[in-house]
């Protein structure tokens, strides 16, 4: 299993706008029983991809000032950030593989 990294307010520029790698942000909420389910996907992803991606999460509770600057009006909904510009996004709770496939098209467009 990887380990995700806590994205707030305060630290997303250095996390997620300045990384040196790509980053899958996960926007998501405590109450959210489809964020909650999807949680277990996402770290064997951060294990999966360990060196080539981050993976981060962000409560949008928490942290409202990012999701609003993002549109973020259903969740949980993932962007892929690349050189510190969303580069995919995903919406819903939805398979591996799914995600696995944008990360990959992704990382393939250099």
């Amino acid at each position: 299993m990887g380990k995700t990294v806590l994205i707030t307010d305060a630290n997303f520029e250095d996390e997620v706008l300045n990384s040196d790698v790509p980053i899958l942000l996960d926007f998501w909420a405590e109450w959210c029983p489809p964020c909650r389910a999807i949680a277990p996907v996402l770290d064997e992803i951060a294990g999966d991809y360990e060196g080539r991606i981050k993976v981060g999460k962000i409560n949008v509770d928490e942290n409202p000032e990012t999701a609003r600057a993002f549109g973020i009006r259903s969740i949980p909904t993932m962007i892929l950030f690349k050189n510190g510009t969303p580069d995919d996004k995903i919406i819903g709770a939805l398979p591996k593989g799914h995600i696995t496939e944008v990360i990959e098209g992704s990382l393939s467009r250099g």
